[in-house]
């Protein structure tokens, strides 16, 4: 007997209590972030006054410019720590540490006892509390942020002494000594003044807003580097590669093949009945479509994940999974699921071109083939070489942006041999091919569609007829359901429009309209619903409304319709 519905139990006992953990995590960085902006503002407090009035210098309890620079910088890393806190990372619990009891320090010389008492609290917050902060962390994410936080020194430095050198015709004294100069830069990178003095006070704000800017962009990109979450390179090795393909032969949703990538990890359920392919994408453990392998094996696949994820304190997350699967995801792990969109799924056995519905498609279609274009739908292992290599330059030539889109509906590769059964459909005119396709295998009698291109100058319709003709050569092909486009918010699209509908749904649907222009949002909607598929709801499954935002623009990232400038690279290897 399978002990799978032990493990389920066990799943449903245990997820709650691990995500519940986080709370004290969340309170401590909370706090962090006010003992850094207690930090910041007395020592920023000094600072003016000692601009505003030269005679603070020598009242009691009044500290050093070095003394109030170190309260600057203590209190800029305690609120970028606050955020790595409440992700419980131990890295960030050890630096803290070190900050606050350097924090209670500085307070108790200046005389402040009521920041001093704030100091105190939050080191004993985390020396109570130390067992909570153990997520893991990247070895090569510390050493890259070093050498990253070393090189942006160097580079504010030297633009700090040519901020300096361009306003040397006001300081008051003539050019100053080298030492004097370095002390300038250094207070000022901290937001103090220095020695210097200047005869213009636009020199002065000018000089003063330059450092303390360059000194902001140093602690916080260097401080971002070191403590964000680890993004291990995905890679998914020949062997879980085969048991997955095991797993796609028995059990497989629509989107099951599409978690072959090579770009993504797998985790495994205790049995090794079920799995979940996933990519952590700015620090979003994000799965997609449904667990993979057995039903019944489905829980102890995500209490692993859920483990996984809170071990390196990333944000747990599912893209595209079906009502079944979003239903067990929730009612194990207490997340909620938002309705993103429907795939629409055609049965092969009842498609026709007959009937008023389909005279669009169908006069669509015989124009097409009256001008020369013919189709061949075939599977990849028996496609030529020939074809294949100029498929592949064909495929990079036709794409409409210059990145390569897809996580979750999307294999990532191309007439590979790997894939001997995916099905290839391609349409030639005089012999010259002019659009192709992709399907790949939904379990042991569906395909789902991959990838559709076309030449630019290809007559319009010709994607409507290599859908239609892969259509009917599905049951040659022993497919009885194609799964064709995924069509975001389709049902706020069509309700919208039909009479009745209220004002917040029609402002919806007009904001959907608008996002199409850039989002193929309306036009795939409206490509799929000419085939008469049946819609099949997705979902997205995340923790809780906080996370929503933080999912929503890993997953537009993960799919490639939201990419960022490359500075996480600076910090090392991905």
């Amino acid at each position: 007997m399978t002990q799978e519905p032990a493990t389920r139990a066990a799943a449903g006992r245990a997820l709650p209590a691990i995500l519940a953990a986080n709370r004290v995590p969340r309170l401590v960085g909370n706090f962090t972030y006010l003992v850094g902006f207690l930090d910041l503002a007395t020592a920023l407090l000094h600072s003016l006054r000692h601009r505003l009035n030269g005679l603070f210098d020598v009242l009691p309890g009044a500290v050093s410019a070095a003394a109030t620079a170190a309260t600057v910088v203590s209190g800029i890393l305690l609120v970028v720590l606050g955020h790595s806190l409440k992700r419980r990372k131990i890295r960030a619990w050890r630096a803290a540490t070190v900050l606050l009891a350097f924090s209670v320090v500085l307070h108790v010389v200046k005389f402040e006892p009521a920041s001093g008492l704030a100091s105190v609290v939050g080191l004993v917050l985390l020396l109570m509390y130390h067992k909570e902060f153990r997520a893991l962390g990247d070895p090569s994410t510390r050493w890259g942020a070093v050498w990253v936080g070393a090189v942006l020194l160097s580079v504010s430095v030297l633009l700090g002494f040519l901020t300096v050198w361009l306003n040397r015709r006001f300081i008051v004294g003539g050019w100053p000594h080298l030492r004097a100069i370095a002390e300038e830069i250094g207070l000022g990178l901290v937001g103090v003044s220095g020695p210097l003095q200047f005869s213009r006070d636009r020199s002065n704000d000018i000089v003063g807003a330059v450092l303390l800017g360059l000194g902001l962009m140093t602690a916080l990109t260097t401080a971002y580097l070191a403590l964000r979450p680890p993004e291990p390179r995905p890679e998914l090795t020949d062997e879980e590669a085969a048991r997955l393909r095991e797993l796609l032969s028995r059990h497989a949703d629509s989107l099951a093949y599409f978690n072959t990538r090579r770009d993504k990890s797998v985790v495994w359920s205790a049995t090794g009945k079920a799995a979940i392919a996933y990519r952590v994408v700015s620090g979003v453990m994000l799965a997609s479509g449904d667990p993979i392998g057995d039903p019944e094996a489905w829980p102890g696949a995500i209490k692993a994940f859920v483990e996984e994820a809170v071990a390196h304190a990333w944000t747990p997350a599912v893209l595209g999974c079906s009502e079944a699967a979003g239903t067990v995801w929730v009612r194990e792990t207490g997340f909620a699921a938002l309705e993103l969109g429907d795939e629409a799924v055609v049965d092969t056995s009842t498609f026709t071109l007959e009937g008023r519905p389909m005279r669009n498609v169908r006069q669509m279609v015989g124009r097409i083939a009256r001008t020369g274009y013919a189709v061949e739908v075939t599977r990849v292992r028996d496609v030529p070489a020939g074809v294949r290599a100029r498929a592949m330059r064909d495929a990079a030539a036709w794409r409409s942006t210059d990145t390569e889109r897809g996580f979750s509906m999307a294999l990532g590769r191309l007439l590979d041999d790997c894939d001997p059964d995916c099905v290839f459909v391609a349409a030639r005119q005089d012999g010259v091919v002019r659009a192709f396709l992709q399907f790949v295998p939904w379990g042991r009698d569906g395909m789902s569609l991959d990838v559709m291109r076309r030449d630019s100058t290809a007559q319009p319709g010709v994607n409507e007829l290599m859908i239609v003709e892969a259509l009917k050569a599905a049951p040659s092909l022993g497919v009885s359901r194609v799964s064709l486009n995924f069509a975001a918010f389709r049902s706020a699209l069509e309700r919208g429009e039909k009479l009745g509908a209220g004002p917040i749904l029609r402002i919806w649907r007009r904001l959907l309209l608008i996002a199409s222009r850039w989002l193929q949002i309306e036009s795939l909607y409206r490509f799929n619903a000419k085939f008469q598929p049946h819609w099949q709801p997705r979902f997205l499954v995340y923790p809780t409304g906080s996370d929503l935002p933080r999912v929503g623009l890993a997953a537009l990232e993960a799919e490639a319709f939201l990419t960022w400038p490359k500075l996480g690279r600076l910090g090392g290897a991905r």
